[in-house]
């Protein structure tokens, strides 16, 4: 597993509710669980700090690092997502944004592109990206974000034939790969879960073996974010296994929950300024823990 993308699950799992900055030897200590070293890391964490992901903060002779507003907003929209219970309603709109950037600014345009599949915006054809999710502020930021107000055209319109809605959706999604995707998912992880559920209940998981686990387990499931839309219930095939996977992860992550903490915050005290959590931190305020 990638270091650099072990050290965002983190930051959005744990670190975020716990004042979203952590000691660098901390950091170290619980990613050597997963087998990255010292200088993957640090080498890691030195890469998201020039992206502007994080920013680096001297206490003594203490490194720490602590999410800028722009990783801290992305932590918060991944979140959302992830640990979203129930699918949203529908307006009957999609939201269309259509662009004509130059060959010499491309860049910007390849940067788009990523964000917007992030987002859930699918191509229905060559420039035109299509969402019946609410992402107005999404498109605004990015826009701001790059600076391509010129280049750019945002339509909410309603569909009106001659085919249904949800041939825009065959037209701009490849939703049979994803159910594949999840089905694989499935698979794997209800087996894990079982295994799990039953070493728990006998003492015989430790609290480091259910934090690999719980980390590993929103590692895998967040992948989903960079292929699946988010579409509402109405536009789903009826044979759609999103909601049985969220179902499956919702689960396993409440039966990890608990133990993970515990060696989570056994790591994180030992070189941070750990506060009473119950009165400073908001982490049992999480939807899948209460």
């Amino acid at each position: 597993m990638n270091t650099r993308s072990m050290i965002f699950t983190l930051y959005g799992d744990y670190i975020r509710h716990y004042g979203n900055k952590i000691w660098i030897g901390s950091l170290i200590r619980l990613l050597n669980e997963f087998g990255h070293n010292d200088q993957a890391v640090r080498a890691a964490i030195s890469r998201m700090n020039k992206q502007g992901w994080v920013q680096a903060e001297k206490k003594g002779n203490k490194s720490f690092y602590f999410l800028t507003d722009r990783g801290a907003k992305r932590m918060e929209e991944a979140a959302n997502r992830i640990f979203k219970l129930q699918p949203e309603k529908w307006d009957g709109k999609w939201r269309m944004l259509m662009y004509t950037i130059p060959e010499e600014i491309r860049n910007i345009r390849d940067e788009l592109r990523k964000e917007l599949v992030w987002s859930g915006f699918g191509t229905m054809s060559n420039s035109v990206w299509i969402s019946p999710n609410k992402l107005e502020k999404q498109v605004e930021d990015l826009i701001e974000k790059y600076d391509i107000k010129e280049y750019v055209d945002f339509f909410i319109a309603s569909y009106d034939g001659p085919h249904d809605n949800k041939r825009i959706v065959d037209k701009s999604w490849n939703l049979e790969e994803i159910n594949i995707r999840y089905k694989d998912f499935i698979t794997e992880y209800s087996q894990k879960y079982i295994i799990a559920k039953s070493n728990i209940q006998k003492g015989a998981m430790t609290d480091a073996e259910c934090f690999v686990e719980r980390t590993k387990l929103v590692h895998e499931y967040r992948k989903f974010l960079f292929v699946d839309p988010g579409l509402p219930e109405e536009l789903l095939p009826e044979e759609w296994l999103g909601g049985h996977a969220a179902s499956l992860f919702t689960e396993y992550y409440r039966e990890l929950a608990e133990p993970a903490l515990q060696f989570f915050e056994s790591v994180f005290q030992e070189g941070n300024e750990m506060k009473n959590k119950d009165e400073e931190y908001d982490v049992m305020d999480h939807p899948l823990i209460l």
